[in-house]
This record gives structure tokens, sequence and C-alpha cells, in this order.
């Protein structure tokens, strides 16, 4: 763990050539692999942990079902694996009561409050560009399709 935190320190005041380097590039060297990136971002970036965050950010704990309820399409087994990887990184706290039934709650810890702003951002974003990028894609399957279709006839 001391390693990857100096690691990534030496890292953030690297210098590239003679310029020194975005944080960005910096980020992506840690440890030659761009772990910090790749590691974090691979689990909250995923199709559903944004949405558990923003289920979350309500600010009091939610019960297994009724987070549930607040993620349209989401599984059982997704919901509990993703809610698994979100407290193993920390960002999620799990508590479990002795009641029969079992009652089982989850909130955000003080590191995964940091991610509802960064994630309603990133929310509102994907909302207002919807359509373009609906068009977008239409754009780009239907000159690919053409583009087939004119080797297909050669």
């Amino acid at each position: 763990m001391a390693i990857r935190r100096r690691a990534a320190e030496e890292a953030s005041v690297a210098d590239h050539g003679e310029s020194r380097m975005s944080d960005y590039e910096s980020a992506c060297m840690v440890g030659g692999r761009g772990e910090a990136i790749r590691g974090v971002l691979g689990h909250i970036g995923d199709k559903w942990s944004l949405l558990i965050v923003g289920a979350l950010s309500v600010g009091h704990r939610l019960r297994f079902t009724e987070l549930q309820r607040h993620i349209p399409g989401i599984s059982q087994r997704m919901l509990t694996v993703t809610l698994r990887h979100l407290e193993r990184d920390g960002l999620v706290s799990r508590t479990t009561y002795a009641e029969v039934p079992p009652r089982v709650e989850y909130e955000l810890t003080d590191i995964g409050r940091t991610l509802i702003e960064p994630a309603r951002v990133l929310s509102r974003w994907a909302i207002g560009s919807y359509t373009t990028i609906l068009d977008s894609r239409e754009r780009f399957d239907a000159a690919a399709q053409l583009k087939a279709t004119r080797r297909s006839d050669r």
C-alpha cells in the first residue's frame, strides 16, 4: 500500500521532458499502467455504480429492496455484486441488524459522499448529450452499413 501511495505521489510531481506533466498524465503513469484511473473508475464507472451512488445520495440509509426500487432494471444479483464492490472500495457501508427477518441497510461513507457531485455532473452531461450521441451512433452505423454494402457489391 505504501509503495503505491509513494508511486502516486512521485507520479504527481513527475516532469515530462522540460514541461510538467498534467495531472491526467501523472495519474496514467502511476505504476506505469494507469492504476489510479483504471482501478477506481473501473468500479464507479460501470453500468450501475453511479446509479447506486445517486440513490444513496439522499443522505439516509436504504434497505436492499428500497435501493433496488430506486434503480430500475437492476437485477438482485447485479445490485449485490455492485454493492459488494462499492463496499470493498470503501464508498458504501453495510449495516446488518440482528432481527428476524434480518435487516441490512446501505449508506455512503465519507469518501462515497465526495462522489455525489461528480456523479451529478456526469449524469447531467449524459442526459443533456443523450440525443446527440444517439444521432451520432445512427449516422455512424448507417455509414458503416453503406460501406459494408459497397464492399459486398464489388
